[in-house]
């Protein structure tokens, strides 16, 4: 198991860091109304957290803090602080654990009420499973050697996804958005992932934001991207992002010959040109889906959402450098077309939703 590998001095550090990640989320979602508890990491295999009242002891499961993804971490940390919000600050003992007063304190508060207990498989509707698998035939389609059908498939993928987020949007519940972090925290964030994002937050329904995280077996931070949206469309972001990074790496590989690029300090403001060129692309097309009458406005129900769990948000203005291997990068976007179908299993880090026993 990894957690026995983990040395005393790194396991100290870690439960420093919960116990400073206690006092941000107590001041951030509760109003630093909560008292600090007595923070414990447990070797249960039956819970991934539990807060004891009686000894006022909020245990977070060791395996679940080494293993999983620090996203699943905090989403559990969140939840047994909303069962403490409750016992201490609301008084509330009558109802069930996961009773009406539980489930409004986390809705608002943007906090996963189902985040605890043992992790199972998302659950989600036959019509979201049926999009997903009509996109992902689409995709395959795209990967066509004929560029006029890969063309005419990947834009019935784009009509299709936007067609679905206008139909679904007036009916999507706050609960049925899914959270998801991307990127490596180890490594230094690249303008090209900028760009992905970006590219994202614009043309694939989810919302976007730059996220610290902890590295247990590190013992220092680092930082991912935070996606929120529907199941089906952070599915399809992940697969984007993954897709957007070969595709940006495999150009450059391939067109080093070009006169535009004068050495290997230009990678990335090539490879910022072709995702550039690819949201050229998937603008022109969404231009010409609002002559059919397909016009996105956003999502309501998504940007409360997402305001709620990151009410103080900062906003940072990028200095760009358009030089000639970025215009080169910039062409080659404009000619990539979206294709491989979206995995069922999400990128590296992904693991099940966590759901209350």
């Amino acid at each position: 198991m990894l957690y026995e590998a983990l040395s005393a001095d790194l396991e100290r550090a870690l439960v420093r860091q919960l116990a400073s990640c206690y006092r941000w989320l107590n001041g951030e979602r509760f109003g630093d109304r909560l008292r600090p508890p007595l923070l414990v990491l447990s070797d249960t295999a039956n819970r991934l957290g539990v807060w004891k009242p009686a000894t006022r002891t909020l245990e977070l499961s060791r395996r679940l803090v080494l293993e999983r993804p620090w996203l699943e971490v905090t989403s559990v940390l969140e939840h047994e602080m909303a069962h403490q919000f409750v016992d201490e600050v609301l008084g509330e003992r009558a109802e069930s654990a996961h009773g009406e007063t539980f489930r409004r304190v986390c809705a608002d508060r943007g906090i996963d009420a189902r985040a605890a207990g043992a992790p199972v498989a998302s659950t989600v509707t036959d019509s979201v499973d049926r999009t997903l698998d009509r996109i992902r035939k689409l995709l395959a389609l795209a990967g066509s050697s004929n560029q006029h059908e890969a063309e005419i498939a990947m834009r019935r993928a784009h009509e299709l996804m936007l067609r679905h987020n206008i139909e679904a949007t007036a009916a999507t519940a706050e609960s049925a958005f899914e959270l998801r972090h991307l990127g490596d925290p180890a490594k230094r964030t690249t303008r090209v992932e900028s760009e992905i994002m970006m590219l994202l937050s614009e043309f694939f329904f989810v919302k976007v934001i730059r996220v610290p995280v902890y590295i247990p077996h590190a013992g220092k931070t680092g930082l991912v991207y935070e996606i929120a949206g529907t199941h089906a469309n952070v599915e399809m972001a992940s697969h984007v992002y993954e897709f957007m990074l070969a595709t940006a790496d495999r150009l450059w590989t391939e067109n080093r010959g070009d006169a535009r690029v004068r050495s290997g300090r230009d990678r990335l403001s090539y490879q910022a040109g072709v995702v550039g060129g690819f949201r050229d692309k998937l603008g022109s097309e969404r231009k010409e889906l609002r002559g059919t009458g397909l016009v996105w406005v956003g999502d309501s129900q998504l940007d409360r959402f997402y305001r709620t769990r990151h009410p103080r948000i900062t906003q940072r203005r990028r200095h760009v450098r358009f030089d000639g291997a970025h215009a080169a990068g910039r062409e080659a976007g404009r000619t990539v077309v979206l294709h491989k179908p979206v995995s069922n299993t999400g990128g590296a880090g992904v693991g099940p939703r966590l759901l209350r026993s």
